[in-house]
Formats: structure tokens, sequence, C-alpha cells
């Protein structure tokens, strides 16, 4: 099967894109009369207009799945303890925009949001973290699925954050295909005590075992 997921960038940045404004002329201070006559002449526009369609349909929606929304390691899972938390995290949020025209695939960019922490019972400074993305029918098949390793060094710290941004392009079958028909779900690799732990509703936050 064809691969969905391409043009994959991560990096724990924080990344904004401003669209670009229009650009009004203006009277500059010490304009005199004489200038009068030229200024009620037509201009030529210095800049050619942003060219503005809309996307062949709605965006595929991006979701946190539930079970792997948050990464928890603990010494016990039988009974858990503020002690017993190694790393933790949690993806905390996803903001995401795409464009597609006429027969165009679909161009799906996204920013996530993790907060990481480090617990008690965790091993040394430095840890990666494992998550995936994948692409699916919207309510359906898995189409196509690509894990990522998240590198984080504390150093002396106890928690912190990462923005790693992606952009992933779906192929269409036919022009009409619309986005709505897909979905795309993220979340860490997660142990099945882990997702049991994530379904039960307990939580040790990244500040676990910490006192501020």
């Amino acid at each position: 099967m064809r691969r969905v997921l391409t043009a994959l960038a991560a990096a724990a940045i924080t990344a904004s894109m401003m669209p670009t404004a229009a650009v009004a002329q203006q009277q500059r201070p010490g304009q005199g009369q004489g200038q009068q006559a030229d200024e009620a002449k037509p201009r030529p526009m210095r800049f050619a207009p942003l060219s503005r369609r809309a996307n062949a349909g709605p965006c595929p929606y991006v979701k946190i799945l539930y079970d792997a929304a948050r990464y928890v390691e603990l010494s016990d899972f039988s009974r858990p303890s503020t002690n017993g938390v190694g790393y933790t995290g949690e993806i905390e949020g996803v903001s995401s925009d795409c464009s597609y025209r006429e027969s165009d695939p679909i161009r799906v960019d996204f920013n996530l949001l993790f907060s990481l922490g480090k617990g008690p019972a965790a091993q040394g400074d430095a840890h990666t973290y494992r998550y995936w993305v994948a692409v699916t029918e919207r309510n359906s098949a898995v189409l196509d699925k690509e894990y990522f390793d998240l590198p984080v060094n504390f150093g002396s710290a106890d928690r912190t954050t990462a923005e790693p941004a992606h952009t992933i392009v779906i192929p269409r079958a036919e022009a009409t295909t619309s986005g709505g028909n897909f979905e795309i779900l993220i979340g860490f690799e997660v142990s099945q005590e882990q997702a049991e732990f994530n379904r039960s509703g307990s939580r040790f936050r990244p500040t676990a075992g910490q006192t501020d």
C-alpha cells in the first residue's frame, strides 16, 4: 500500500507562522500640496495580491488517543505510589491546519505540546520517549502508522516541555475525496499496564514527587 505519511519533520522547538499582511501606502510627513495632483492618480500596486482559495473540503480530524495521551513509569502498578514514579509525560495539546485543492493530496501541518517529567524513581537525567502518529479512515481501518523518538535531557530540572512539528501528506483516490474521511491519531507508545492505568483515570503528572 502506498505510504500515507510523507515529508515528516519533528523537532523539539517552538515554531509560529504568521500570515503575510497586506501593505497600505500612507502619506509621509512633510509631503507638500504640490504632490496632491500626483497623489490623485492611481498608483500601481507594489505587491501582487495574495491568491487565497478555499480548500476542496474539510480538514482531517487530528486527535490525541485517550489511552495513550499520558506516559507514566511506575515501579509497581498494583500499588502505585509517588516514590515509585519514574519518567512521566503528557500530550497536552495539538494544533493543526490543512490544505488541498482540486486533485491535490491533503497536506496536514500540526504542532504537538508535550509536558515531560522526572520522578523520584527515574534513572538518570536523560530519557527517550516514543510516540506514534497514525492515519485512519474515519472510525475505521488504520492506513499507516509511524513511530518517533523524543530524546529529552532534564539536566538538573525535573520537568520540561517539547513542541515537535510534523507535516504529513495523505493521497486522495479522487478529487471528490474529502479530508473529513480521515483521522490522524497521536499517542505515546505505552505498555498494556500503562494503557490500563490511563483508562482507570489515575494520574501522576510530570510534577509527581516534587514540592514547589
